[in-house]
């Protein structure tokens, strides 16, 4: 998801620039100053500003090209450790991936992303990219369509107007009507399936947690890869354990 430079008026262009060169730095994690101006269409000169700026501020280092920098690091485990569902979610998390022996993890959301704020892994879970601070589409996770049941309608409808519904393969929900449908089913059993839906071969058992105002604080998921993700294991025991977990974490919030 490549951040391109936002024109709009009400915005303060250098920082879109200096925000677009962070996220392209992001994604190809090294990059030349003419690697980066070609991929956003800025001069070379503006692309060495900014990351001289950057440079002096401790963002960025330089080695052969230019990478992100340890301060970066700081800054994203001072939002990880603020949320007040953190600690209380890394002590299920980690009890879950023991038991399971899969991946595990606790999502968020904000501006109607989804981002992971904890992860954990068994000694037989699958690998994949799914690492702290990633974000994506609601629609497209069992954590999100938790998180998304969680919601009314109206907030539902502002989070798809907003960002859409992309197809991350061919099983994603790409149909509103469709996804309301599923996200009924959800609030009638409190848990959501992800069928292959972000990744082919991958499955995913998630369920909402939601604060004392009944809104979601996040969400809790169980993912692995489809051949074991099956049967009543998929259908009921990973769904009884995530419930129960989750019906734990609010209980806890619930007198903190």
């Amino acid at each position: 998801m490549t951040m391109s430079r936002i024109t709009n008026k009400s915005t303060v262009s250098t920082l879109n620039t200096a925000l677009a060169i962070i996220h392209t730095l992001q994604e190809k994690k090294s990059a030349s100053i003419e690697e980066l101006a070609t991929e956003l269409d800025l001069a070379q000169s503006t692309v060495h500003r900014h990351l001289f700026t950057l440079r002096k501020q401790g963002y960025i280092v330089k080695n052969d090209d230019y990478q992100l920098g340890m301060r970066f690091l700081t800054l994203g485990g001072h939002v990880q450790s603020n949320n007040p569902s953190y600690n209380l979610a890394v002590e299920k998390v980690d009890q879950v991936a023991r038991k399971t022996e899969e991946r595990v993890q606790f999502i968020v959301e904000e501006h109607g992303r989804r981002y992971y704020l904890y992860t954990q892994t068994g000694k037989n879970a699958v690998q994949t990219d799914a690492t702290i601070g990633k974000y994506g589409y609601l629609h497209a996770s069992a954590a999100g369509k938790a998180i998304l049941a969680a919601f009314p309608d109206d907030r539902v409808n502002e989070i798809l107007d907003e960002h859409g519904m992309p197809a991350s393969t061919v099983n994603t929900i790409t149909d509103r009507d469709e996804l309301f449908t599923e996200l009924e089913e959800v609030r009638e059993t409190g848990v959501a399936f992800n069928e292959e839906e972000s990744t082919i071969g991958l499955r995913a058992v998630g369920t909402g947690v939601c604060g004392t105002n009944g809104l979601p604080v996040g969400a809790l998921s169980i993912s692995g890869p489809a051949h074991r993700f099956k049967g009543e294991k998929f259908h009921k025991k990973l769904p009884n354990l995530i419930l129960g977990t989750a019906n734990e974490l609010e209980l806890k919030l619930q007198f903190e």
